[in-house]
This record gives C-alpha cells, sequence and structure tokens, in this order.
C-alpha cells in the first residue's frame, strides 16, 4: 500500500503529523534568525537588513509550511465532503515529499538561492525535522517515481483535482469566467501579444456586462459584492486565459477598495458606480524613476493653488494601462517639508482618453510607451506632468498627508490578487504543456510517456495547487476583515515562483518550438516573468514577510 492509497484518515493524520513537525521546524529557525537581528525586545531594522538573506530564508520556510499547512486543510475538506480522490491524495503524497525534503536541504528563493538549514544555524534541528516519523515518511514514500508517474496517468485518463470552494456561487464564477475566457479571450490572446495591441474595447465592455470590474464593489454602487475570495476565482480563471485579461479587474480593484475605504461620500457616488460598470477604466500612479518599491522617496509634487486646486509637476513610470484610462490614483507630495510617506496624499484625478497617436491629450500631460517583453494587452507607459490641474475635491478622503496609510489598506488585495494572476497564469503553462505533451510523438511514443516530462508535470500541478490553496488561504482571512499583510504576503511570494517554474518548464516540454515566437508558450513564459517583480517584487515581498513574522513574536 502507497501513501496515497491508504485510508483517508491515515493519510490525513500523517499530514497532520508533519505540519506540525515542519511548524516546530520553522519555530527553531525563527529563534536563530532572532537570534541575529533582535536587539532589546524588539527588530532591529539595521540588523535585519545586514542579515537579509536570514530574514528572507525564513519567510521563505515559513511559506513553504503555510502552503502544506493549507493543502491539508483542502484536503480535510474534501474528505468531510466524501471527495477527496486518487489525484488530491497523490498531490498531497508528491506536495508533501518534495516540500519537506526542501525544508531539510533548502527552499529555493531564486535559481541560485537556497535557505539551507546550515546557513540559518539549525542543520540539528533539520536532522530532528527529517527523524519525525510522519515526515520520514514522506521523505522516503511521497514524492516518488511512482506517485509522479500515478498523478500523469490519472490526469491523461481523464482525471482532475477537485477545485470546488464549497459555496454555489463561487463555483459559479468559477465556470461563468472560464468559460468566457475560453471562448472570448484564449483564442486570441496570442495574436493580441504578438501585435502589441490593447485588448479590444469589445471584450471590455463583454468582461464590464459579466461583472468583472465590480466583483468586490458594494451592490448600492452597481458591485456584485462577492469579497476577495471570488475576486480571486474570476482573476485566476482569466488569466489561465492570458494575463492581460485577469490584470485588467486589479486596476478597477485597487482604484474601487481606495475610494470605498477612504473615499468621501461624494468621491464614493461619482467613481464607484461609473468603475463597477466598466465605463470608467482606472490606472494606478504610484512608481516613480529611481524610486522602485521606496514610495517614502517620492517627488511627484502637487502644489496647491490660490483656488483650492492642485497642479502635478515631476514624473511616473511603469503605468499600466494609462492611455486609455479615465481614471488616474495618483500618489504625490503635498508637504515638501515632510520626509518619507508622511507628506504623501492620494488624488483622484480625472483625464481624457488617449489614442495610439495621441496617447495623453490633456493639458499638462505627455509620456509615451514602454515597450516590454511580456504582460502586454494594456501596455505601460511613462508620464511626465507639467501644472496638471487637479480639482480640491479630487483629494482622496478630503484629507492630506494621508496617502500612503490610505495606499496601505490595499496592499493586501493587491498581493492576493496578483498571486491569484500567478496561479491562472500556472495553469496556463501547465494546460499548455500537457497538451503538447501528450500530442508531440517522438521514438514513436507520446513525449508524455518518458519520465522527465512527466515529472515536469506532475510537480507543476502538485505546486500549482498548493500556490492555489495558500491564496485563497489569505483572501478568506481578508473576506474575514482581519490583517492578512503576511498571508498575501506569502502566497504572493509562492505563487509568482510557482508561475515562473512552470512556464519555464511549459517551455521546455515544447523544446525548440516553444523558443518560437509563434508559440503560445512564449507569451506565458514572458508573463510568468513579470509576476516576481510587481505588486512588491520577490525580495521586497520576503523581507516584509520575514519582518512580520519576527515582530509578531512581541
Amino acid at each position: 500500500m502507497t501513501l496515497a492509497t491508504l485510508p483517508a484518515a491515515s493519510l490525513l493524520e500523517r499530514c497532520d503529523d508533519a505540519v506540525s513537525a515542519a511548524r516546530d521546524f520553522v519555530a527553531a529557525s525563527r529563534r536563530a534568525v532572532e537570534h541575529k537581528v533582535m536587539r532589546e525586545g524588539g527588530l532591529d531594522p539595521a540588523l535585519a537588513d545586514e542579515h537579509q538573506r536570514h530574514v528572507h530564508g525564513l519567510a521563505w520556510l515559513t511559506t513553504t509550511v503555510e502552503a502544506l499547512a493549507h493543502v491539508t486543510a483542502f484536503a480535510h475538506r474534501l474528505d468531510a465532503a466524501g471527495r477527496l480522490g486518487e489525484g488530491e491524495r497523490l498531490v498531497l503524497a508528491i506536495g508533501f515529499g518534495e516540500y519537506l525534503a526542501q525544508l531539510a536541504g533548502g527552499v529555493p528563493m531564486s535559481q541560485n538561492e537556497f535557505a539551507r538549514p546550515g546557513e540559518l544555524g539549525v542543520q540539528a534541528e533539520g536532522v530532528e525535522l527529517c527523524g519525525r516519523s510522519a515526515v520520514a515518511e514522506f521523505l522516503k514514500r511521497g514524492n516518488t517515481v511512482e506517485n509522479r508517474r500515478a498523478l500523469v496517468s490519472h490526469i491523461s485518463e481523464g482525471g482532475t483535482i477537485d477545485e470546488s470552494l464549497g459555496e454555489e456561487t463561487l463555483d459559479i464564477v468559477r465556470e461563468q469566467f472560464r468559460k468566457f475566457g475560453a471562448q472570448k479571450i484564449a483564442p486570441h490572446a496570442h495574436a493580441w501579444h504578438r501585435a502589441d495591441k490593447l485588448i479590444p474595447d469589445e471584450a471590455i465592455a463583454q468582461m464590464a456586462e459579466l461583472g468583472v470590474f465590480g466583483v468586490c464593489i458594494a451592490p448600492r454602487y452597481g458591485g456584485l459584492g462577492l469579497g476577495k475570495l471570488a475576486m480571486c476565482v474570476t482573476s485566476e480563471e482569466l488569466s489561465r486565459a492570458w494575463i492581460a485579461a485577469g490584470s485588467l479587474g486589479t486596476r478597477s480593484e485597487i482604484a474601487a477598495e481606495l475610494i470605498a475605504t477612504a473615499g468621501t461620500p461624494e468621491q464614493k457616488r461619482r467613481w464607484l458606480p461609473g468603475i463597477a460598470s466598466g465605463q470608467v477604466l482606472p490606472t494606478a500612479v504610484f512608481t516613480e524613476p529611481d524610486t522602485g518599491s521606496d514610495l517614502g522617496s517620492l517627488r511627484l509634487r502637487a502644489e496647491r493653488a490660490a483656488d483650492g486646486s492642485f497642479r502635478l509637476n515631476g514624473a511616473k513610470t511603469w503605468i499600466t494601462h494609462a492611455s486609455r484610462s479615465d481614471l488616474m490614483t495618483v500618489l504625490a507630495r503635498t508637504d515638501p517639508s515632510k520626509s518619507g510617506y508622511a507628506g504623501l496624499s492620494l488624488f483622484l484625478a480625472e483625464k481624457p482618453r488617449g489614442t495610439p497617436e495621441e496617447p495623453f491629450p490633456a493639458f499638462g500631460m505627455s509620456g509615451g510607451e514602454i515597450e516590454v517583453l511580456g504582460y502586454r494587452g494594456m501596455k505601460e507607459y511613462e508620464i511626465a506632468f507639467s501644472d496638471f490641474v487637479v480639482p480640491a475635491d479630487a483629494l482622496l478622503g478630503d484629507e492630506e498627508g494621508q496617502g500612503f496609510k490610505q495606499l496601505m489598506r490595499t496592499f493586501e488585495s493587491a498581493r492576493i490578487q496578483t498571486a491569484a494572476r500567478a496561479v491562472g497564469v500556472a495553469w496556463n503553462a501547465y494546460d499548455l504543456g500537457l497538451r503538447y505533451a501528450q500530442e508531440r510523438r517522438q521514438f514513436g511514443r507520446p513525449i508524455l510517456d518518458f519520465p522527465r516530462v512527466g515529472d515536469k508535470l506532475a510537480l507543476t500541478l502538485t505546486e500549482i495547487v498548493m500556490a492555489r490553496e495558500l491564496t485563497y488561504a489569505a483572501a478568506r482571512e481578508k473576506d474575514k476583515g482581519r490583517r492578512c499583510d503576511i498571508e498575501a504576503g506569502m502566497a504572493k511570494l509562492l505563487a509568482a515562483r510557482v508561475a515562473w517554474s512552470s512556464a519555464d518548464n511549459g517551455l521546455q516540454i515544447h523544446g525548440g518550438s516553444g523558443y518560437a515566437l509563434e508559440s503560445p508558450i512564449s507569451r506565458v513564459f514572458c508573463d510568468a516573468r513579470i509576476l516576481n517583480i510587481f505588486e512588491g517584487a520577490a525580495e521586497i515581498q520576503a523581507h516584509i514577510v520575514g519582518r512580520g513574522l519576527l515582530a509578531s513574536r512581541n
């Protein structure tokens, strides 16, 4: 009897025991890192920077364990519903075998950086982890050739991995957007990408009819009021067709959450119905040249004029979907006497839609497109402001100096959204790789029959499910109204890595044909790479998660 064929209760008991053992190991790792970065009972920022690899290693170790914990919770829910089948059992066996081996030997933080027990100072605890009975069993009988072969066989014969969310509305959301993505987006995505075109207005109108832009907006403003888990499913399924489709809703999500949580009653009445209907397309105008993730160093000035309005002067860059947008959420410095975040304010700045010939047809605005490898369909821009007028009532919440605090409230949602998009991109890569491996024949048989090809697909599928469950868990926390910056950060950290590895392996399965521009996997490969960079680069994300974990001890 293999691990995957054990009675459900026995398999889940081993999963629970292994998670407990892994959490003990992470607790020991945290104590070791604390010894390096804590002073006088608190986290020392300078020491956290000096020992960055240890802080980031702790973040990655914890993320790995939480992925195991949440895929176990997923399995428990399935078992309670009588739906824990062969495919899910194999995912558990393979996933636990692989991630426990990584904890003991080194969790990948990038292609050539690993968080290893010896470097973290917990080599003895790593040996102890491997000696725990459930862990030892998974290490020996989890991620095996036989289990990987069985999972590939299960999928090849039409088997699936359960994706129901236990709530009819959410399952309908998934079905609706998967169907839309497969019929209206996926058949055209590669041609749009190759032509470097914006997603057609017709497609946006169809998305608006389905409610994409108002998933989380309250019904009184024309939205669906469904919450972050529904937005996750929407973003995942649209991104499975093309990341640009999945990302369109993100622009509206960020803007709507800013307005809903910090806007005046009039700002909510003015903007939320238009955003929900898709009539108003927003863009986030935060990043500046040379600042990147360091928002405290922003220099774009917003100076108040005699009539109470503001004049924007300065530059912004990497602004997604800027030309076709109607509304800019702009982070600017209103008080130059205050450094860092204190002098920043947010504005709801209206603008006319541009055209390819004239991207910014507004007085006081100019700029141009930044050509990019992937993530096309909305386009990236740099913008220069020169006495661009913003009315006094455009100041978010009618409060100066609160911009960074207002923006922080959206960070969790943005990162959960990005994790969901990453899961969708990973699915896209997996779908393409599996199809090619089934159809491509070499030496008289489908290349799926070759173990190294099958192994790639089995591990890709397993990691996608684990990243998915970690992402859903973060969304559920957000929907409960709880602070979840650590959970959101971990979800993005893992999902972005999984998207990249899935795309890389998908292209490898295609071989030379995958490297051709005409091959859809080449698009997915380029699209996946951005996910480790935007909404907080992986290194920034690991630092935030690591510091959050350490600070939570106090």
